[in-house]
């Protein structure tokens, strides 16, 4: 009988199956060693289903579910298997599940001791999820374990992700013994809640910096938009601090693609090759992604075609996809969804946004229709971008009525980016009644955007109702609304120019007027008679003056 196994025999047996679960690589070869446990009667050895227990829930290629199964099966868990299938669910798509499962826990009469409350905190911090950090923060105090660094620096982490930065602060200013890990993730909560003053402030103060320190930075300012300062501080880095890593170098990339800075795009790709990061998916993606923002979209094909088509995620497709679209490759974009339907990626939200994208730059109404269609039928809950997109396609191919009537039957509130599309097919389509309805809408629903009282001041100009025109002007300065002056970037030689409207200070000024000069003239002599209404509707200075620079 195999439940009478000679006890010697039962202990190679058992010792045997720890050594193979220890190299274990997949689901498929855990899940066969666990039946051969179980028919030599090893599923109650102690040692054995720890081993289970630990890939399944924490490996990379593990199932939490399956973990959870194995872990049922168990009559009275230790601490020890509790705290693992916590952490399990901490990291994986549904964290709520370790606070669910630690509240069973404690059900069960088990008390959670250090180990237990980092993750609950993890999984709080994942869910943005401020009152459950809250009460896991009072349960910790209510044990004792506040002082304890690591549950401490989880904390910070929390709060922060909640959006709570001065509770994170106090969590910070009560610590004793602040490590290099407490001062991360101190920095790390400014840069996350946009308050980069304070976060460089923070990584000024610090003793001892690491490459997260250096990230965290780069990213903050990266997510403020304040992407010349992000690649500011990496220069600093690549000077004085620690070698990069991926973590960085999507960053970094992500600063260049908003920038439009090809050169130095290419530049932070050699650095990526020269120093041998890993490729990680997200890397590539983010190349991928630099690529086709800055116009280069052959290199973006070239990185995307790199990666073998096994290893990749729906991410990459969505960026080369949405690449494609952008640059007005509309059948290229289409057909490269095919392939990755035919690749079995399942598609997502931001692929139904690239595909939507690419029909409104190719006019194909009838096939933005079935995406969306197909969006809905597969489960998804269209946002408010996916409905401004398919206003865009109707309104570029000028079924305006159509645009208006799907705009006041959504479910949601119109936003102003679906409005602006209306607004935008209206000018180009010579609808200018339908444009005041919908421009007077957008004052109301933005009155705080100088282009929209322009824009319809200058449809106002069109119709020749000069007096409705200069009203809106008025009223743009009555509200205390400011025209934002207009610039452009211009790379050259690796060095990004910067010009702004009726500013003089660039060094090359005379030279770059004496050509706006030439090119402005160049432009009026060769305009014909016709185009004058053109001319009003693309105006955005208040002095109705071309202003380029």
């Amino acid at each position: 009988m195999l439940g009478v196994l000679p006890s010697c025999k039962t202990a190679n047996i058992n010792g045997t199956l720890l050594s193979l679960l220890d190299k274990c690589k997949s689901m498929l070869e855990l899940k066969k060693l666990h039946a051969i446990g179980i028919s030599y009667g090893l599923s109650h050895e102690d040692s054995f289903i720890f081993k289970i227990l630990s890939f399944s829930a924490l490996s990379n290629s593990g199932d939490i579910d399956y973990s959870y199964r194995v872990f049922s099966q168990i009559s009275s868990p230790t601490i020890f298997s509790w705290n693992i299938i916590i952490r399990g669910y901490s990291t994986s798509k549904t964290p709520i599940h370790s606070l669910s499962i630690f509240l069973k826990m404690l059900r069960h009469g088990v008390a959670p001791d250090y180990l237990t409350y980092p993750f609950l905190v993890k999984a709080s911090a994942r869910l943005s999820k401020q009152e459950s950090g809250v009460s896991v923060h009072a349960q910790i105090i209510k044990t004792g374990h506040e002082s304890d660094r690591f549950i401490q620096n989880s904390l910070i982490h929390m709060y922060a992700s909640c959006r709570n930065i001065m509770w994170a602060h106090r969590v910070f200013d009560s610590m004793q013994g602040k490590n290099l890990v407490s001062w991360n993730s101190m920095l790390d909560g400014y840069a996350k809640c946009g308050e980069m003053a304070m976060a460089q402030k923070v990584f000024e103060s610090m003793q001892e910096r690491d490459v997260r320190s250096w990230s965290s930075l780069i990213d903050g300012y990266v997510k403020a938009g304040e992407y010349r300062e992000a690649m500011g501080v990496f220069e600093k880095m690549r000077a004085v601090g620690p070698k990069a890593n991926e973590v960085t170098m999507v960053s970094v990339l992500s600063a260049c693609a908003h920038l439009g800075a090809l050169q130095k795009g290419r530049m932070m790709h050699q650095y990526i090759i020269d120093n041998v990061l890993p490729m990680t998916m997200v890397l590539q993606t983010s190349l991928v992604d630099m690529y086709a923002k800055c116009g280069a979209i052959e290199e973006a094909l070239f990185v995307f075609h790199g990666v073998s088509k096994s290893q990749t995620d729906v991410f990459i497709w969505n960026a080369m996809i949405g690449g494609l679209a952008t640059h007005g490759l509309v059948e290229e974009s289409l057909k490269l969804f095919k392939d990755m339907q035919m690749t079995g990626i399942r598609s997502d939200e931001i692929t139904y946004l690239c595909l939507l994208a690419a029909c409104a730059h190719g006019g194909l109404v009838k096939e933005a229709w079935n995406f969306f269609e197909s969006l809905v039928k597969r489960g998804m809950t269209p946002t408010g971008e996916h409905y401004a997109c398919m206003v865009d396609v109707l309104a570029r191919a000028g079924q305006l009525t159509t645009a208006y009537q799907f705009i006041c039957q959504i479910p949601i509130e119109p936003t102003a980016s679906m409005l602006g599309a209306i607004f935008s097919g209206c000018i180009n389509h010579r609808n200018f009644d339908l444009a005041e309805t919908v421009g007077r809408k957008l004052i109301e629903l933005d009155p705080n955007n100088d282009g929209r009282y322009i824009g319809l001041s200058n449809v106002y100009a069109v119709v020749k109702r000069w007096d409705d025109s200069k009203s809106m002007r008025e009223a743009m300065e009555r509200r205390g609304v400011k025209k934002s002056p207009g610039f452009s970037f211009v790379e050259i030689s690796e060095i990004h120019h910067r010009f702004v409207a009726h500013d003089k200070t660039h060094p090359d000024s005379d030279e770059t007027y004496s050509m706006l000069h030439l090119v402005v003239c160049q432009m009026k002599h060769g305009c014909p008679q016709d185009n004058q209404e053109d001319n009003l509707l693309n105006d955005t200075s208040i002095e109705g003056d071309l202003i380029l620079f």
